[in-house]
């Protein structure tokens, strides 16, 4: 709980700087209307050939102790990217992820606490480098995207939409080697594939295409887990991947 103390009192410091900060500004506008501006991050894993969604105990009311999405209000000093990017690595203990912004999400009444409008973010996280001693300061959980409880606010919404990108961003990008460990069977990342789009793909076809692409290097190492054989392990290559952009190639998973 040390921990959990410590970060609570460096943010009540910074709440007091950015208070001090705000009271140096000028408001040109002097709008009499205002809002808060927040952030909210979609994290996503793979874990055990299944997808999953981090989520928390909301720790503010209202609705506290209700699962949520983790957040922030966007601080006066920071930029939105920064925002979120500072959330992930409070709630993770991760830097330097995969993380894009989904979209803004604004009715009137989408929050009991008062008007606010939330950026939402997706993450890509290797499950495996996630703290897990954050989950017991933040009442943090990983549950498989089947099997969601119900979310406070519109963060089921916020879900539903990064799913769908995520979906559309797999198909023509490289993006679900992120969620997979540096060296990885091809059978793991069929796994993989068959998790974002929930449902079964041809083992045969599948091998073939990814090979084609050229995006994968070979390693001498074998996966022994799920069999005496084993599988060899590959590495995404990202150089071969630019190269291929550059040459006005379409990366298609399936």
């Amino acid at each position: 709980m040390y921990g959990l103390r410590l970060l609570f009192q460096k943010e009540n410091m910074h709440q007091q700087n950015t208070q001090q900060k705000a009271s140096e500004l000028t408001d040109l506008y002097q709008v009499r209307e205002k809002m808060y501006v927040a952030t909210d991050c979609i994290i996503f894993g793979f874990h055990e050939d299944k997808l999953k969604l981090l989520v928390f105990k909301r720790q503010v009311e209202p609705l506290k102790g209700s699962w949520s999405l983790i957040g922030s209000f966007v601080r006066l000093d920071e930029d939105l990217e920064l925002a979120g990017q500072r959330v992930l690595k409070e709630a993770t203990g991760l830097n330097d992820v995969y993380m894009q912004q989904l979209k803004t999400y604004g009715k009137q009444d989408r929050d009991p606490g008062y008007r606010c409008i939330s950026v939402a973010q997706y993450a890509l996280v290797r499950v495996e480098d996630y703290n897990d001693k954050l989950e017991s300061h933040f009442g943090a959980r990983w549950f498989e995207i089947g099997d969601l409880p119900e979310l406070v606010l519109d963060h089921g919404q916020m879900v539903e939409d990064a799913l769908e990108q995520l979906k559309s961003n797999a198909r023509y990008r490289p993006i679900g080697f992120e969620l997979l460990p540096e060296k990885f069977t091809i059978p793991q990342l069929q796994h993989l594939y068959e998790a974002i789009y929930q449902k079964p793909l041809d083992a045969r076809n599948f091998r073939k295409k990814v090979l084609s692409l050229n995006v994968l290097e070979k390693l001498a190492e074998k996966d022994k887990s799920t069999s005496k054989r084993g599988a060899y392990l590959h590495k995404f290559t990202e150089e071969n991947y630019l190269q291929l952009l550059k040459a006005g190639y379409n990366f298609e998973i399936f």
